[in-house]
């Protein structure tokens, strides 16, 4: 059970417990408040994900933070009143400065070790790029040179490879800490 960092309720202030939400097949394990006026439901997050594509090439973007092997697609968070359309096109223009001028959704992923559901666009972009200080670089790849790997993202970029014909091949690389990046890595 993650906890995160709740450790009294937010309504009373009380000390959260432990206890099995009877509501639940087989009785999760919740934080919960013991008067019950809150429950940590610990849901996952919707995380949306571009597979950017530029003048015919996909747009791997390296956040400043990662290893400087790692790429991966354009991913950030809806915020309240957007579609997931709008937020992907939102997080296009913040991050590169692109304008998404085609969306088509490839799909929706489990990524349980971050307690994630990715859901994921295909976004066909103009524009000038220019990387927001959470990117250090950027590739633009050739479509049959991508090399997902069998998580999070690279699931939705090997379904996008799929439906065009595409040779998948998927990369493999040892299991990364729950703080890691999502890489979807391209050939050298």
């Amino acid at each position: 059970m993650s906890t995160g960092a709740y450790q009294y309720c937010p309504m009373c202030a009380a000390p959260l417990i432990t206890r099995a939400d009877a509501a639940s097949e087989g009785g999760k394990l919740r934080l919960a408040c013991p008067d019950g006026h809150w429950t940590h439901w610990d849901n996952p997050l919707p995380v949306l994900a571009a597979l950017v594509e530029v003048e015919g090439r996909i747009l791997l973007a390296r956040n400043a933070a990662w290893p400087e092997t790692a790429y991966a697609l354009i991913t950030g968070f809806m915020e309240r009143g957007e579609t997931p359309e709008q937020g992907i096109a939102r997080e296009l223009k913040e991050e590169t400065n692109l304008d998404a001028i085609g969306t088509r959704l490839i799909g929706v992923y489990e990524f349980i070790r971050k307690n994630e559901v990715i859901i994921a666009y295909h976004v066909e972009a103009a524009g000038e790029i220019r990387l927001s200080e959470e990117l250090a670089d950027y590739r633009l790849v050739a479509p049959e040179k991508l090399r997902p790997w069998r998580a999070g993202t690279g699931y939705a970029v090997a379904d996008w490879m799929r439906a065009r014909g595409l040779e998948v091949e998927f990369l493999d690389r040892p299991l990364l800490s729950p703080a890691a990046p999502d890489p979807a890595a391209a050939k050298q």
